[in-house]
């Protein structure tokens, strides 16, 4: 049986659709995706992220074993900030993507995906043996929702008495929505500004009625994961399971600048990264634009001529651009924007252009 989010009541209030996500029963829609995904481009949507992982890491060594179990030098990240990184195991496969904040000196809180929840946990606390810090997965505690849009600063900051003009993007800060305390984050996964809040599981219904009401003049809408992926893929991030996995490194994946070689001192998967640094992948992640309403998919075959090049990781149309659009892993030798392809969709080929990514980036 899938489990739920502290906020599932609220969404069968509001008449949501629900599908089963990493084990999670959550809102795949609202109403219609479209009209979500057209609110985050231009007003606001309210997203439910509490099946994402939340674990803290804390001790005199906190910064020490997260620069030894992760790519990224996060002894490097100041209290407040926050960095896109990974964790890989020793051959330098991706185990998973993070966002990890530094909330203090010696207290980091690292924020995985709900289907990888448990082999982050469980590999963080493998590799903090050895050094002072303890590592605690707080995901049952804490809910994780998201205001993303234009008009986020102006719905957020009628609710809260965080500076919103001083948090820039990529950091924390300590925060009180209308009088529940809240980690509050300028970070997101749609390609627009707006903030994360990492709320005590108990008080998410009351933060997201707050939201909710001050979002009603602005046009926010709540967002399901359908739109949800539609954004992401537009703004060219990565989904694990989809552009990353434990069988690709970062940099097939184009993120090989998340790997920090310099950083002090040795990392779990660092000898296979360095020998991976010095070859040319074979397949590199793309983007691909085609034209007509008929969508890639993940899965389907990318052709140059009538041999099979590459496949495709996710695709759709886009609602924001109006045409279709994809990542792919194609052979290093197709992979230079502008070169011609060609997208196997159920039989019928249709015709895409590689292009560098994102698709879409806000103005």
């Amino acid at each position: 049986m899938s489990k739920e989010t502290s906020l599932h009541g609220v969404h069968k209030g509001l008449g949501a659709l629900f599908t089963d996500f990493a084990g999670w029963s959550m809102p795949i829609r609202y109403s219609s995706e479209l009209a979500e995904h057209k609110a985050v481009r231009e007003t606001a949507g309210l997203f439910d992220l509490s099946h994402m992982a939340e674990i803290e890491v804390t001790g005199p060594q906190a910064a020490d074993v997260l620069d030894f179990a992760l790519v990224g030098n996060l002894s490097g990240v100041k209290p407040g900030r926050a960095r896109y990184t990974m964790i890989c195991d020793e051959t330098g496969g991706v185990l998973d993507d993070l966002v990890v904040y530094r909330l203090e000196d010696e207290k980091f809180l690292v924020v995985a995906n709900a289907g990888n929840a448990a082999v982050v946990a469980e590999a963080l606390a493998a590799r903090v043996s050895g050094f002072d810090a303890v590592v605690d997965n707080k995901s049952e505690d804490v809910a994780l929702i998201a205001v993303q849009g234009p008009k986020a600063v102006e719905i957020l900051g009628a609710v809260t008495d965080a500076d919103l003009g001083a948090l820039k993007y990529y950091a924390s800060v300590p925060a009180v929505v209308k009088g529940h305390d809240v980690l509050l984050a300028r970070t997101g996964y749609t390609g627009e500004d707006g903030f994360e809040l990492y709320v005590p599981a108990g008080e998410a219904p009351a933060v997201w009625r707050i939201l909710t009401e001050a979002g009603e003049p602005h046009g926010l809408l709540p967002a399901g994961l359908a739109c949800r992926d539609t954004l992401r893929l537009e703004a060219g991030m990565p989904l694990y399971g989809n552009e990353l996995s434990l069988q690709l490194s970062p940099f097939e994946a184009g993120l090989g600048r998340v790997v920090k070689f310099e950083k002090p001192g040795d990392f779990v998967g660092k000898a296979a990264l360095e020998e991976l640094s010095k070859k040319d992948v074979p397949r590199v992640r793309v983007g691909l634009k085609g034209s007509g309403r008929r969508a890639p998919r993940h899965g389907y075959s990318v052709l140059a001529g009538e041999t099979e090049i590459g496949e495709v990781t996710s695709g759709a149309l886009s609602p924001t651009l109006g045409y279709p659009i994809a990542m792919a892993y194609v052979d290093r030798e197709h992979s230079e924007p502008g070169t011609e392809l060609s997208v196997d969709i159920r039989g019928r080929i249709e015709p895409v252009e590689v292009v560098a990514l994102p698709f879409y980036s806000r103005a």
